[in-house]
């Protein structure tokens, strides 16, 4: 099995930054895809920011002069670095991986970290 463990949500005024992570653990995997998923009260889930192994990555236009996603394969962790964040930005923000173990594919989601922005 796949641990996700996700770090470096918080409270934060508007404009400032922080930094997510989210590592994974296990043995005999591999990661092809890290993601960063968000949902507001009374809103779906949504994405956020993605990457693949080998580093092309994709942001949601409504974030992407603020947020930049990025990669430690070798650490099996996963960065959303914020920054000048809007209340709007306030969510639960969710890491997700998808990859291979044994010859099978799996996806997970982390527990959710929340992120609080106040105006």
């Amino acid at each position: 099995q796949v641990q996700l463990v996700e770090s470096g949500g918080g409270y934060v005024q508007a404009g400032g930054s922080l930094r997510l992570s989210c590592a994974a653990s296990g043995t005999g995997f591999s990661i092809g895809y890290m993601g960063w998923y968000r949902q507001a009260p009374g809103k779906e889930r949504e994405l956020v920011a993605g990457i693949i192994s080998a580093g092309t990555s994709n942001v949601a236009e409504s974030v992407k002069d603020r947020f930049t996603i990025s990669r430690d394969n070798a650490k099996n962790t996963v960065y959303l670095q914020m920054n000048s964040l809007k209340s709007e930005d306030t969510a639960v923000y969710y890491c997700y991986v998808g990859g291979l173990r044994g010859g099978d594919e799996f996806r997970y989601w982390g527990q959710g970290t929340q992120v609080t922005v106040s105006s």
